[in-house]
């Protein structure tokens, strides 16, 4: 393999090449409806009824769909805004910020690196150390407890949460 055939790593070792499309295919099979609307269509779910806003445990959020880690659960908070809250991703480069202008206003979209689905978006509007509140959807997210392997539907050996 040459360097022009090395996969992209973010700083803390995650290959974020984006899946080929016949990978992409197969992870978009995977999916339920709901998921696809979120994830694919740039959907949001409604608020307060995600199966992951009230996850306490220690682990690491990952991407529904190509299951990179997105955001551990040391930086959720309680934001009152229906959908879970972080205060920082995983790694900078996991998580991308996309100018969003739908419905009259501008917002930050936030999509994964890697398989460019739609998380959520963040806003300034955050706790301390950041500022910064990343609302995602439960739907766009897996949890993984600490200790647990991560998932790893595209085959990459990312390792344990």
């Amino acid at each position: 393999m040459t360097d022009i055939d090395a996969p992209l790593r973010s700083a803390s070792g995650f290959d974020l090449t984006p899946p080929g499309e016949a990978e992409r295919v197969a992870l978009e099979a995977d999916l339920s409806a709901e998921e696809k609307r979120v994830l694919l269509a740039h959907g949001t779910e409604a608020p307060f009824c995600g199966t992951l806003l009230g996850e306490k445990r220690d682990g690491v959020f990952c991407c529904r769909q190509c299951g990179l880690p997105l955001f551990r659960a040391g930086t959720k908070f309680e934001s009152g805004t229906g959908w879970p809250s972080f205060t920082r991703p995983v790694d900078d480069a996991h998580v991308r910020a996309v100018t969003d202008r739908a419905y009259g206003m501008t917002r930050t979209e936030t999509r994964c690196a890697r398989c460019d689905s739609h998380q959520g978006h963040v806003f300034p509007d955050g706790p301390p150390p950041t500022g910064q509140r990343y609302c995602i959807n439960s739907v766009a997210l897996s949890f993984v407890a600490t200790g647990s392997p991560l998932p790893d539907p595209l085959g990459r050996g990312d390792g344990v949460a």
